[in-house]
């Protein structure tokens, strides 16, 4: 049975990954505007959350001066397409225990855009 939900998840994020790449970073930005009271991506300054800048290949937890949850900071994420897409999808559910109050994308495309932006904006 794991192999098999292994199998799904890789294709699943596999298609996930072919989405993000397609992504339009002008549409990404005002997808943005729902996590800016909290995340800073041009500046290495945290507010509610830690700012984003430099994001990809990032270790969860990872950002100096910021009070992470333990559930993060020993997550052993580290970020990625495949890692942020699944997060903001559902955070509670890819993070158990993590304080993000934020609920989630349910667009697929609100994924891939996003994306895009933060790649574009994080130097990463």
């Amino acid at each position: 049975m794991k192999s098999a939900l292994a199998a799904v998840l890789a294709v699943t994020l596999g298609f996930a990954a072919n989405a993000q790449a397609e992504g339009d970073p002008a549409k990404g930005k005002r997808v943005f505007a729902k996590c800016m009271a909290c995340h800073d991506v041009a500046n290495e300054k945290n507010k509610v959350g830690p700012h984003l800048v430099g994001i990809f290949g990032r270790e969860a937890g990872a950002v100096e001066g910021f009070k992470y949850s333990d559930a993060m900071a020993s997550s052993g994420v580290v970020w990625s397409e495949e890692t942020i897409a699944a997060y903001v999808k559902d955070p509670k559910g890819f993070i158990e225990g993590n304080r993000m109050a934020f609920a989630g994308l349910r667009k697929d495309e609100d994924v891939a855009n996003l994306l895009a932006y933060l790649q574009q904006e994080t130097g990463s």
